[in-house]
């Protein structure tokens, strides 16, 4: 029992940052692309805030991306998304806009 209970404690960080479920990585592409794309560019190529583009983004640190999208930048315009993204949400994030980022899914007619 107790052996049993270890690891389940040692497997707990790896449940937590598991993937975002398939529909919650297309709400996630989506706010990304509409609320991020408001101040970054609809393309992500930049506007009030600097390009989040793969180019833009290879000498930042995946943790200070992550970081910054949970957190904020206090004193600019950038928010913090923790009311609205867990932390493995935002790194899933990161991740996806360090390879480049997906395009929004298009609606089936």
């Amino acid at each position: 029992m107790a052996r049993a209970a270890v690891l389940l404690l040692a497997l707990l960080p790896l449940a937590a940052a598991a993937e975002p479920a398939p529909e919650r990585q297309q709400q996630l592409v989506r706010m990304v692309r509409q609320d991020c794309g408001s101040c970054h560019g609809m393309r992500l190529t930049g506007g009030l805030g600097p390009a989040l583009t793969p180019a833009a983004l290879a000498d930042k640190p995946l943790e200070s991306m992550v970081a910054t999208i949970v957190h904020g930048r206090p004193g600019t315009p950038m928010p913090p998304w923790r009311a609205m993204l867990s932390e493995p949400e935002a790194r899933w994030i990161a991740e996806r806009l360090a390879a480049g980022f997906p395009e929004e899914a298009k609606a089936p007619r």
